[in-house]
């Protein structure tokens, strides 16, 4: 194969067995095997790690979030590509959970393709969520914000937006945190510490998962409280 595309060297980075030139399928099959065992001991040892360093942080943050849900507030998501998608699947979560659990009022912000490129085309990408925020944003609502890097310029602004409004910040980042971890804007801020994006991005949903989950439990127990 020529390397005459950048795309093709990336792909080669990540899964050398395919450009090896290995004629031997089974040999390729224990390559393609080994490379996901691998894959599954990083991730389960990251959750690991994740849960050992913010145990309490996820909490409290759910309480936070129950408190917040429970006095009215409504759940703001954002992130940008992939994490756009997470974002969307967090809000849908609280929304539309599956079984006997409770919906609850939550919104992913690049839902409304029409409002995100308007924004984009006549002011800026990166007003794209704190305008959102301006316009929809209470005191009692709660923004979470999803990115990999930590460095995402809207979603720096949309943080330092909601903050200003008095909604409830959680922030989720990969790497080091990246300027997410600079702001005094996000109340709780969760770091999945690996230079993988793909790592960081399962882990992610992991912890927005769980996250729900406590919330929900959070909920029941000041449900619980009212009872004589």
């Amino acid at each position: 194969m020529t390397r005459e595309h950048p795309v093709a060297d990336g792909l080669e980075a990540l899964y050398p067995f395919l450009y090896s030139g290995e004629s031997d399928v089974d040999a390729v099959l224990r390559q393609v095997e080994q490379s996901t065992v691998d894959k599954v001991r990083e991730i389960v040892a990251l959750r690991g790690d994740v849960l050992a360093a913010d145990r309490d942080r996820l909490f409290a943050c759910a309480q936070d979030m129950a408190r917040a849900f429970r006095g009215g507030g409504r759940l703001l998501a954002f992130g940008n590509g992939g994490s756009s998608t997470d974002a969307q699947d967090l809000a849908s979560l609280f929304l539309s959970p599956a079984g006997d659990a409770k919906p609850l009022p939550a919104f992913g912000l690049t839902n409304d393709i029409a409002v995100v490129t308007a924004l984009s085309n006549d002011i800026g990408f990166d007003v794209v969520f704190a305008r959102q925020i301006g316009a929809f944003g209470r005191p009692g609502d709660i923004a979470v914000g999803l990115s990999t890097s930590g460095n995402s310029a809207n979603l720096l602004r949309a943080f330092d937006e909601a903050a200003r409004r008095g909604v409830v910040t959680v922030g989720i980042a990969g790497y080091d945190g990246g300027k997410m971890a600079e702001l005094d804007s996000i109340d709780h801020l969760f770091v999945v510490p690996s230079p993988s994006v793909h790592r960081i991005q399962e882990a992610q949903t992991t912890l927005y998962h769980a996250l729900w989950e406590l919330t929900l439990g959070a909920l029941d127990d000041l449900a619980k409280g009212d009872q004589p």
